[in-house]
């Protein structure tokens, strides 16, 4: 009996070693769903205000050059009981600055956010600056968050009193981290939204299936793929939207990319898709150098003559044109990898290998859309 036992195992156990050695590559192929897709209306806002650094140690606006900080400084020392239009005041201190922040989803009041600030004037640094209440308003010009504090900039600049200086970094631009206190939620309700649609970061049809597949065979009949774009779910009865989304954007997926090569001729950088695949063909590839060198030759009269001293340029143009390149047969390879090894046996620089890739393309034997940055 435990002899027959051993030999019915034996099989199930292989294959059961073969599944799993199979898994890696289809696991290794896949990624969440909150890695490829995002909600529709959860998305962060963009803030932006006007305001005031005060503090500056003389690297201010010019109150001259610079009347909207005049007129700031003015504005605000009226709020506090004193009036100061009229005046020649001239101080480098004050340098107007734009505060800009993000309020992420779901924010409520209270909430920190951190600042950004940059000079719109003519100061030259905010170090050591302090910013001034400042209110952040949002594209429908309601106020959101509130800011203030030290801005830290992060740079360093010195001069010396012969007019040389030396700076590292920006120092017109700093932040504040927790600057900004948030005194308005968005008003966006997500439990009672009906149908969530789901966004895809990259759009594609066949990854737009599969989603809604992979979502329905956790929860039968809650998603539908409107287009390559889109996903519409809906929760399931008695279960809450947040937990909903939460199971689903952990749910992984294949995700399709089309055949594409992205080309970078400023740095000669070429980044290949996995689907990208070559039809079979002969590739020759030689380098052609022309030099041309240019040599003044100055010729002098005779002694005692009346002939003038000229110069005469010589000119020598050389051409070299590399040899020994056999031609190389590249493509008909089923994975990526292959197709690599193939070009890389062509022996060039990867500015030549972007020529060669335009080549096969305008010979129509490139299965591929290239795509020039």
């Amino acid at each position: 009996m435990q002899k027959f036992l051993t030999t019915l195992i034996a099989p199930v156990a292989a294959l059961a070693f073969m599944a799993v050695a199979a898994l890696p590559s289809d696991a290794l192929s896949q990624s969440r769903i909150k890695d490829v897709a995002s909600v529709e209306g959860v998305r962060t806002n963009q803030l932006m205000g006007y305001g005031l650094v005060v503090g500056l140690n003389g690297t201010g606006d010019s109150l001259r050059n610079s009347p909207f900080t005049r007129q700031s400084v003015e504005g605000m020392m009226e709020r506090q009981g004193v009036n100061i239009r009229g005046t020649t005041a001239n101080t480098k201190n004050v340098a107007a600055v734009i505060v800009t922040a993000e309020l992420p989803p779901f924010a409520v009041p209270g909430a920190r956010l951190d600042v950004t600030v940059s000079a719109m004037g003519d100061a030259k640094s905010l170090l050591g600056g302090t910013l001034m209440v400042t209110a952040l308003q949002g594209a429908d010009g309601q106020v959101y968050a509130v800011a203030q504090g030290a801005v830290q900039t992060g740079a360093v600049s010195a001069s010396g009193g012969s007019g040389s200086s030396i700076t590292r970094g920006v120092p017109t631009a700093g932040r504040i981290s927790s600057g900004a206190v948030v005194e308005l939620e968005t008003g966006f309700n997500l439990q009672n939204m009906d149908v969530l649609r789901l966004a895809l970061r990259n759009p594609d049809f066949t990854t737009a299936q599969r989603v809604a597949q992979a979502i329905n065979q956790t929860f039968p009949g809650t998603a539908h793929a409107e287009n390559g774009t889109v996903i519409a779910v809906r929760a399931p009865q008695g279960q809450s939207v947040a937990g909903f989304i939460s199971s689903v954007e952990n749910l992984p997926v294949s995700v399709d990319t089309p055949a594409k090569v992205v080309i970078d001729e400023v740095n000669g950088v070429i980044v290949m898709g996995e689907a990208v695949r070559v039809s079979t063909v002969a590739i020759a590839q030689g380098n052609l150098t022309v030099s041309v060198q240019e040599s003044p030759m100055v010729s002098q009269p005779n002694p005692f003559g009346n002939g003038q001293t000229v110069v005469t340029p010589q000119s020598s143009v050389t051409v070299e044109e590399e040899m020994g390149r056999r031609m190389q047969i590249v493509g008909g390879q089923t994975s990526l990898s292959s197709l690599v090894n193939g070009l890389n046996a062509l022996g060039v620089s990867p500015r030549d290998m972007i020529s060669i890739l335009q080549a096969i393309k305008a010979a129509g034997a490139l299965q591929a859309e290239i795509e020039v940055i």
